[in-house]
């Protein structure tokens, strides 16, 4: 699959700086910020443009871990105690959890060289003061050079910053030269780094300058090499809210079972696939106090969780060369009879593929277990399917197959049997039972506004 892969990279930041707004505050555009600074300060290092784009992808991705580590710690009770040996690393605070969990994700993605270090030694300081206590010269020239791009762009308003602020930032650098940052940072700083630099960021914007500026990396990408980038995004993704957990990765796996069914070819496949994997990238902007809220949600908080979809279309439309995965991606919630969202699209606007992607977002979305439901059988997620299909939400061949393809192909009693409980106005999920869920396990609809059914 051709892809222009830094591309992707500027793309889906986005989504990442979302996920660490949440998290710690982090002004929006930091990984892409402190991606332009790197490459400044890497000038003097006479790099090719195989390792100048190897610099700027982790230091885009060098907090990537840090939703899954809050993740981990909600699970584990809200407090982490140090000193924690994770691999037979003894680590003795969380900013290095976050990168040994972020320097084990990028192992996933592929890339022009050996990366190994980078991430893993981003928080180091040059005495030694750091959570691994690597001191300078221990680390990779890379780490040393994001540890001090990471620390200006949260320390200094780069925006808005004026001459006399550069000087300052400057000036304070040096000051902690040897402490801090390794002075072999501070001196590829003082040698390639210029106001000037500062005010092209300004002028142009941040994803704008990497664009114009840092080499891009676009070539055909295998399909391990796809998987990899595939499940670092998804796990990214899914990782965000225990809700969810995996569902991103059934729906991309379930996705290319069924490209294989219909005989796709090689290429249309794996973008299929892709489709499959990014198609709730969106939701890594929607807050979680909205995804994992535990009661029901209202009508603003539902809005807002549909933006997800938006969100969705948004992100990976920057990626140039994807309009049709864009568009796979997007419209999973889309229904023929234009009750969908975001867009409100009808049969005769739902392409083949945007219509089988629905559905197995579905399926799976109905046979995953998920932290407050059970996964439930598949002649049980068929009988509720085909209600969809009677009330003219999704396809009816396509709901067909995927018996064929997932189940026994036969159509089971159930089906014809009249269900007691509650109904969902937009998808047509029906449940049982003497009250309705907070939301719909498939669209996420609030259960206020379930029917009863009878």
């Amino acid at each position: 699959m051709q892809l222009e892969y830094t591309g992707v990279l500027y793309a889906l930041s986005f989504a990442l700086d979302a996920v660490e707004r949440e998290v710690n505050g982090a002004e929006e555009g930091h990984g892409m910020r402190v991606a332009w600074l790197s490459y400044c300060l890497a000038r003097g290092l006479g790099y090719t443009n195989e390792e100048t784009t190897d610099l700027v992808a982790c230091a885009i991705l060098h907090d990537n871990a840090m939703a899954e580590y809050r993740r981990d710690m909600h699970d584990n009770g809200g407090e982490e105690k140090f000193p924690v040996e994770i691999d037979g690393i003894r680590i003795y605070d969380e900013s290095g959890i976050h990168a040994l969990m972020g320097e084990e994700n990028i192992r996933k993605l592929p890339f022009n060289g050996d990366v190994r270090g980078v991430i893993l030694g981003h928080h180091e300081n040059a005495d030694g003061s750091g959570p691994f206590h690597m001191r300078e010269g221990e680390t990779d020239i890379r780490a040393e050079i994001i540890r001090l791009t990471d620390c200006v762009d949260i320390d200094c308003e780069l925006m808005q910053m004026s001459e006399s602020d550069f000087d300052r930032m400057t000036a304070e650098v040096r000051r902690q030269s040897g402490k801090l940052f390794s002075k072999r940072a501070v001196e590829l700083m003082d040698n390639n780094l210029r106001y000037s630099d500062i005010e092209i960021l300004q002028k142009l914007g941040v994803q704008e300058v990497l664009k114009k500026y840092v080499p891009s990396c676009s070539r055909d990408f295998s399909n391990d090499e796809i998987h990899g980038i595939a499940g670092f995004f998804t796990g990214i993704v899914d990782v965000k809210s225990s809700y969810t957990r995996n569902h991103s990765m059934g729906v991309a796996q379930k996705a290319a079972i069924m490209a294989e069914h219909y005989g796709f070819s090689h290429d249309k496949a794996v973008r299929f696939f892709f489709a499959g994997a990014m198609h709730d990238i969106g939701k890594m902007i929607i807050a979680n106090d909205i995804l994992e809220k535990p009661d029901r949600l209202n009508n603003e908080e539902f809005r807002n969780m549909q933006n997800h979809a938006v969100w969705t279309y948004r992100i990976l439309s920057g990626i140039e060369g994807l309009e049709d995965v864009t568009e796979w991606a997007s419209d999973h919630h889309e229904k023929l009879d234009g009750s969908g969202y975001p867009r409100g699209l009808r049969a005769d606007q739902l392409t083949f593929e945007d219509r089988l992607m629905a559905c197995i977002d579905i399926y799976q979305a109905l046979t995953e277990s998920r932290s407050y439901k059970e996964g439930i059988p598949h002649d049980r997620t068929m009988s509720i399917m085909r209600g969809m299909v009677s009330d003219g939400k999704i396809d009816a061949d396509i709901t067909e197959e995927i018996d064929r393809v997932f189940g026994t192909g036969e159509k089971d009693a159930e089906e014809s049997v009249k269900v007691t409980g509650w109904k969902c106005p937009v998808c047509g999920y029906v449940c049982e039972g003497e009250e309705p869920p907070a939301f719909c396990p498939v669209c996420g609809t609030p259960g206020d506004d379930f029917a009863r059914t009878v």
